[in-house]
């Protein structure tokens, strides 16, 4: 069973709709102030509800002190990599260093293509993603960017600001193709338990490991971010079996589960997509985040004593 031995961390999916932009700003302080690690916004650009996600992480990280804010995860076919490159050197430099960038290939391709995007293949999707992240890393790292590729072009490019230290690039991947891109080349990597449960997750950590290895980096370097669903309940329902999709239960049942998530199928990073509020918050970062990272340090500790 996989264990990368990354520290663990712990976030909040925020609602990023429009309804009640006071609330919103409310809400992310409450985050910040009971001392969670991450903030993730979900990129639905098309989506008329919803804040452009990457003005509302700026507005965010503006109103917050240390929380960390990343797009979970920002859609690629709408945003081009260089000028998405320039947002998170800006935002992370504004901030101090609090923001990551999540990133995905795209889906739902006809509201992309609504908006002006492309409606790419899944070839495409997977060749543009990889020439996205050379690119942005060339912005961030080169002071001038000369760049020939199927998707994207820079002839020329003269980057800038670089951002305050490097910034992950976590993949929001489900394909096969995808996931060994994000061995290669990602630093994170970002499915949803909604989407992917942990049984099916196991199998693709596995591919991840396998590209990472190929590609001459450890596995281990790679983050394992976890988009979490559930809710904390007196009744246990769900999470206890590996083909789950959501955390059902009370508390020591969610402090089970999440240990095993991590010492079992190796996620580090637990982004729970709740309606937060200041108890709700206060009782995940006294209660569970605490005794999740005991049991883990205790389980990690047998086993290193044990080799």
């Amino acid at each position: 069973m996989p264990d990368y031995g990354q520290p663990l961390s712990f976030g909040i999916f925020l609602d990023p709709s429009a309804n009640d932009p006071a609330r919103t700003i409310e809400l992310a302080r409450l985050i910040d102030a009971a001392g969670f690690d991450l903030i993730g916004i979900q990129d639905h650009p098309y989506q008329p509800r919803h804040f452009d996600a990457m003005s509302l992480i700026g507005y965010l990280l503006a109103a917050t002190d240390r929380v960390r804010i990343f797009p979970d995860v920002a859609n690629l076919p709408l945003r081009p990599p260089a000028m998405l490159a320039k947002e998170a050197a800006t935002l992370d430099l504004l901030s101090g260093g609090r923001f990551e960038l999540g990133l995905g290939a795209g889906a739902f391709w006809d509201p992309i293509r609504a908006m002006g995007g492309p409606a790419r293949t899944p070839g495409e999707a997977v060749l543009a993603t990889r020439e996205a992240i050379e690119l942005i890393r060339a912005f961030w790292t080169q002071s001038s960017v000369r760049m020939q590729g199927e998707i994207y072009q820079a002839p020329g490019l003269r980057p800038g600001p670089q951002p305050k230290r490097e910034i992950g690039i976590w993949l929001g991947a489900l394909g096969p193709k995808m996931l060994r891109l994000t061995g290669e080349l990602a630093t994170g990597w970002v499915p949803s338990m909604a989407y992917i449960a942990p049984s099916q997750a196991l199998t693709m950590q596995a591919v991840i490991d396998e590209a990472a290895v190929a590609a001459g980096r450890q596995p281990s370097a790679i983050r394992r971010i976890y988009n979490i669903s559930g809710e904390v309940s007196p009744v246990l329902e769900s999470g206890s079996d590996p083909g789950d999709q959501q955390i059902v239960g009370p508390i020591g049942h969610w402090v089970d589960v999440l240990t095993r998530l991590a010492t079992e199928y190796g996620f580090d990073t637990f982004v729970w997509g709740t309606v937060p509020n200041g108890a709700t918050l206060s009782m995940f970062q006294e209660e569970i985040a605490p005794a999740v990272r005991e049991r883990v340090a205790e389980i990690r500790s047998a086993r290193g004593a044990g080799s």
